[in-house]
């Protein structure tokens, strides 16, 4: 692995959907490895707070994931910016709905804007030189997108429907909702208010296009779906 050492992680191959002139994407995959606890030189990087949300996590293996990608974060901004992992100091930029600081994840003063996503024993790390989000997730069960696919946008609900549970709608619907939760992660919108409903990205092998940005699915481990959405402009 080039990069960062003691971290359990590997570079992706950018997909080609992000390659734009002038665009400089990484991605990279983290798992939490073999079970335990957290690698202390990890946990020593981690701010208090980063600290205090890893040890509320009651279950070794969810620490673990936790420290184990916060730290990589740390050491990807670190080496970039060359400055020391452990002394990076996270704000929240204002939400783009609401205007209260809980937005996008930012370091100040810098040109890096970054993104994680955690989720089963796997974690995806995203860095651009323009606002990008990712986001992983283990594939859901039946009864979870029965739950789910009704917030989705009307088009997105209706295909979804039209599968019979199984495999294809799993596929389906995992695609969508990475690729919906990636760019709403880049936008700084997150989760919350109408963007679930509003914005159309698909439930096909090709993401529906969203004006200003870049969407693409990303290849990840088997029971695994992933997507990154990155702004065309700085």
């Amino acid at each position: 692995m080039s990069g960062p050492a003691s971290v359990e992680a590997r570079r992706l191959n950018v997909p080609p959907g992000l390659h734009r002139p002038s665009t400089d994407v990484e991605l990279w995959l983290a798992g939490a490895g073999v079970a335990g606890e957290p690698s202390p030189d990890d946990l020593a990087l981690l701010d208090a707070d980063e600290q205090t949300r890893a040890a509320r996590l009651h279950r070794p293996a969810d620490r673990r994931l936790y420290v184990t990608a916060h730290a990589l974060l740390r050491r990807l901004l670190g080496t970039r910016l060359d400055r020391d992992p452990a002394a990076l100091r996270f704000v929240r930029e204002p939400c783009a709905g609401c205007g209260a600081p809980h937005g996008r994840p930012a370091l100040p003063g810098t040109p890096l804007h970054f993104s994680l996503s955690h989720s089963g024993e796997c974690a995806l790390v995203g860095l651009a030189d323009r606002p990008l989000g990712v986001d992983l997730e283990a594939l859901a069960d039946d009864a979870l997108i029965d739950d789910l696919s009704a917030s989705l946008h009307p088009r997105e609900h209706t295909e979804l429907s039209a599968l019979p549970p199984g495999p294809p709608r799993t596929t389906a619907f995992a695609r969508c909702w990475t690729r919906k939760e990636a760019y709403l992660k880049g936008t700084g919108a997150g989760l919350t208010g109408e963007g679930l409903r509003d914005s159309l990205v698909g439930t096909g092998p090709i993401p529906h296009p969203l004006p200003g940005w870049a969407l693409t699915d990303v290849h990840l481990p088997e029971g695994y779906a992933g997507a990154c959405a990155v702004r065309l402009t700085a």
